[in-house]
């Protein structure tokens, strides 16, 4: 099939193939392609690149695996070829740019921004037309944060003025648990149908999948909405949702579940300490949406069957890494709204929960967090707060806080006695 190489993504990991690829390839109309880039390792671009682009998705529902072949990866470079990359942005061809780099692409230090910079430099050079730029990352009003981030990295006016007229930046929210591909997956495509023979660089992901997407576009793009895309007016409602819902509790599972003993999401949830937690924090957001209460709880039983799904194997410590970044987006907000609706109402004791296990993960389990900006092993809840929440830094939060991780302490130590084979405290 011949495709139109009119996206360029940068940052072409796992999620990346199982969300945008898969809607790509499922979009009716002119096919598209994708001209993909890594953001540092060549490993993957290598990889695809053997495969001429193709791989096996692999489905994971509960009752069994299911494979399909996806092949919308036209071109597949490493993120250090400037070359390549100048020229996928300049070409007429290509009207949208992805991005998953993750919160730290959008940061200070970054090289994300420089690099969009260029690219947008070669394609105005070029007089090749209007652009989209769409972040992909769990980021609330991504887009916004996108269009920031490439305007403090310009420093001539005359290519600012050209993006203000010519580059749009939507946001969007994407939701598709894709946890790591082990050897074990890879073993198992040869008994699988419908599986890419040979495939070294098969992505496992859960049937569940959602993307919502704000109607900004500057240029075409491919039919996503035939694949099962909203694309909507305004996404915020959607992003506060699943943020606040999925990455939220993603979050309080990661850290809490590892300081009771567990290592996937699924057992984790299967802990009545730690399904409680959840549930407070899900009222908790609850009260803070603005999406009707049906739409809600539709949400949050759809996320207690996914957690619940045995077969994949989401881990927690992949989960918990880079919490300074992401925890003022997944549940600093929804305090800080609580407060502003009622500042009588004080932190609940979900978020409570949430910020003391992130407390006690970075301050007891120092092998395994995976994030420069935590706080050090000798940190108070003063220290936590200061890095996520320097605002909420108060004698009723620093309290509540501390009782949470009283509570966690006490669910710990009986999570460790030999008898119990989950925690019931």
């Amino acid at each position: 099939m011949s495709r139109r190489p009119g996206i360029v993504h940068l940052g072409i990991g796992a999620f990346a193939r199982a969300h945008l690829a898969w809607y790509t390839q499922h979009a009716s109309g002119q096919a598209w392609g994708i001209t993909a880039f890594t953001g540092r390792s060549p490993a993957v671009a290598e990889a695809l690149t053997a495969q001429d682009g193709h791989y096996t998705l692999v489905t994971r529902a509960a009752d069994g695996d299911t494979a399909e072949v996806v092949d919308v990866v036209v071109a597949a470079h490493p993120g250090s070829d400037d070359a390549a990359w100048t020229a996928a942005l300049a070409s007429p061809d290509t009207t949208v740019v992805t991005l998953t780099v993750t919160e730290q692409g959008y940061r200070k230090g970054s090289d994300v921004p420089a690099r969009l910079v260029r690219g947008l430099d070669a394609r105005r050079r070029a007089d090749a037309g209007p652009l989209t730029l769409m972040s992909l990352d769990n980021l609330t009003h991504n887009g916004e944060v996108l269009r920031q981030a490439v305007r403090d990295a310009v420093t001539d006016p005359g290519l600012q003025a050209w993006i203000d007229a010519t580059v749009t930046f939507p946001s969007s929210m994407v939701d598709r648990i894709t946890p790591a591909t082990t050897e074990d997956d890879v073993a198992a495509l040869a008994a699988l149908p419908g599986a890419l023979d040979g495939d070294r660089l098969p992505v496992v992901t859960e049937p569940f999948t959602e993307w919502v997407v704000e109607d900004a576009f500057a240029g075409e793009r491919p039919a996503w909405e035939t694949a099962g895309v909203r694309v909507v007016d305004d996404v915020t409602p959607y992003e506060q949702r699943k943020l606040w819902l999925l990455n939220g509790s993603h979050s309080l599972l990661a850290y809490l579940g590892l300081l009771l003993g567990h290592e996937t999401v699924e057992r984790a949830m299967a802990d009545p300490v730690c399904r409680s937690a959840v549930e407070d924090l899900w009222d908790e957001a609850a009260q803070e949406l603005t999406l009707p209460a049906d739409q809600v709880a539709d949400a949050r039983a759809a996320l207690v069957e996914r957690f619940a799904n045995p077969r994949i194997r989401h881990t927690l410590a992949q989960i918990a890494s880079g919490g300074s970044q992401k925890l003022p987006v997944r549940v600093v907000d929804v305090v800080r709204h609580r407060l502003d609706r009622d500042p009588a109402a004080g932190i609940g004791p979900g978020a409570a929960t949430l910020l003391a296990a992130w407390w006690l993960h970075v301050t007891t389990q120092p092998d395994l967090v995976n994030d420069p900006g935590a706080p050090g092993a000798g940190s108070d809840v003063h220290d936590v707060l200061a890095v996520v929440a320097p605002d909420l830094d108060t004698t009723p939060v620093v309290a509540a806080v501390t009782a949470a991780a009283d509570r966690i302490r006490t669910a710990a130590a009986a999570a460790r006695q030999p008898s119990d084979e989950g925690v019931n405290a």
